[in-house]
């Protein structure tokens, strides 16, 4: 990837970044949300726009251009100028003008106040915060885009979503973020050298211990990561939290509990993670995600922890017969929640409130998450859709043990919120995922500076307080 989940609630990899203060916006009110029933009479938009209809919910007038802007990161961008033919198809009298870039931030924010982009997808390490876009007003509430019908089957855009999406792009009761890829975090191997060697992939800590030095043998390191950017480790350290102390405790830190770092649970999630710096089963030195990928691949460890992009963004370099497969994050025997899975929407698509065809722009979000749209989706990037039935028809084992997992996993899906809630609580834990995986903080240090992190924003009364609940 070109450096960037999500979501957040974005919770995609490029979701789950630094957040940078959005400077500069101006406060903007929403717009009031466009009438999206299908099965109401066409009438006149108040906008200025063409008769609506169940083909054309929001109004899209013939004659217009819509400005959409594409994060051209891990995912690439093919998948989208496939949606622009799809768009077409149904409108081939409405211009798409279509850009791709990698500096959302550099690039769209000075706009926001003035005359924006209609459709951004905001992503990216150089992404705009998401908060601050919602509490200044500055993008659009898309409850309409959800009850409008579906681009190319039954029911309503939000029917043909998977679980958690809109929830995902949900905050203070609106939806306002779009999250058109679905992400699987875990760990991942090569099921083609553990065959050869005799191994069997762990599904607990304890096995990997085990497994460890068998791994060391063949001199390769157990495990490598990002060590460079702190949400790569947060994955999964926030995973274990919740495997082993519950969905509960996770709920009650997203929510600034008093003491909830401290629950029961939370620091023997923690503790695997530090024993395994302490005993070297890290790949010595300082890589970044692309670096800690290759030497992945290059058999220099036998996992690493990433989200399912892995395959599409380390395309060129896959040696012949590697079989990238992913299975679940370790637990340790008596977790409270062993099964659950870390997944969730991402890559999210806003509409800015001024801007000049909102219409157009929810128009082409239907294309986006449209059966046909989604498919193309998979099978560009090897990675689900946020769309039901994406990957159906995909052949591709990095993809299939992916959706196996899910298949298999337990009642909820491991999710986390505050670091969409709060921009320097999301820092410090970035910071704090960093140290103690370079083996300069206990796991004890660690949970007692997130405490304390989460507690100076809990008594700053100039930051807006968040809420989930569930």
């Amino acid at each position: 990837m070109s450096v960037s989940p999500e979501n957040l609630g974005d919770l995609s990899r490029r979701t789950l970044l630094q957040r940078a203060a959005a400077a500069g916006l101006l406060a903007a009110p929403a717009m009031g949300l466009l009438s999206a029933c299908a099965g109401s009479e066409p009438e006149k938009s108040d906008t200025g726009g063409a008769a609506k209809s169940k083909d054309n919910p929001f109004g899209v007038k013939d004659g217009s251009a819509v400005k959409v802007v594409i994060f051209n990161g891990g995912l690439g961008d093919q998948w989208a100028k496939e949606d622009k033919v799809i768009f077409s198809a149904k409108h081939p009298n409405v211009t798409v003008n279509m850009s791709s870039t990698q500096k959302i931030k550099t690039e769209e924010q000075p706009k926001m106040s003035t005359q924006p982009s209609d459709l951004v997808m905001n992503s990216g390490a150089d992404m705009m915060d998401r908060s601050t876009l919602i509490n200044e007003g500055a993008i659009e509430p898309l409850d309409d885009l959800l009850t409008a019908p579906a681009w190319d089957g039954e029911g309503t855009v939000a029917d043909s979503l998977l679980p958690g999406t809109v929830g995902d792009g949900t905050q203070n009761g609106k939806f306002y973020v779009v999250n058109v890829a679905y992400t699987v975090w875990g760990n991942w191997y090569n099921a083609a050298l553990f065959k050869k060697e005799g191994w069997q992939p762990p599904t607990t800590w304890d096995e990997f211990f085990a497994l460890a030095p068998k791994i060391k043998a063949k001199g390769m390191a157990p495990f490598v990561h990002d060590a460079v950017h702190g949400y790569y480790p947060r994955w999964g350290l926030m995973a274990s939290i919740w495997k082993t102390a519950g969905k509960q405790v996770v709920v009650d830190i997203d929510n600034l509990k008093e003491n909830a770092w401290k629950a029961d649970g939370v620091l023997k999630a923690l503790e695997p993670w530090e024993k395994l710096v302490k005993d070297k089963l890290l790949l010595p030195g300082k890589l970044d995600h692309t670096q800690s990928q290759q030497a992945w691949l290059d058999g220099k460890a036998a996992f690493i922890q990433v989200g399912t992009w892995l395959k599409n963004e380390m395309a060129a370099t896959i040696p012949p017969g590697f079989e990238l497969t992913l299975s679940d994050y370790w637990h340790n025997a008596d977790d409270k929640a062993p099964k659950d899975v870390f997944a969730a929407s991402g890559e999210g698509f806003v509409v800015p409130s001024k801007a000049p065809n909102k219409e157009a722009a929810k128009e082409f979000l239907r294309a986006i998450l449209s059966k046909a749209g989604s498919a193309k989706f998979a099978e560009l990037t090897k990675s689900l859709a946020s769309t039901k039935g994406s990957g159906d028809n995909v052949q591709d084992t990095a993809l299939s043990s992916a959706n196996s997992l899910m298949k298999n996993g337990g009642t909820e899906l491991i999710s986390v919120k505050f670091q969409d809630f709060y921009a320097d609580l999301d820092k410090e834990s970035q910071n704090l995922s960093e140290e103690l995986m370079a083996g300069r903080l206990t796991a004890q240090q660690f949970v007692d500076k997130m405490q304390a992190a989460a507690d100076k924003v809990a008594k700053d009364s100039s930051i807006k307080k968040q809420t989930r609940t569930a």
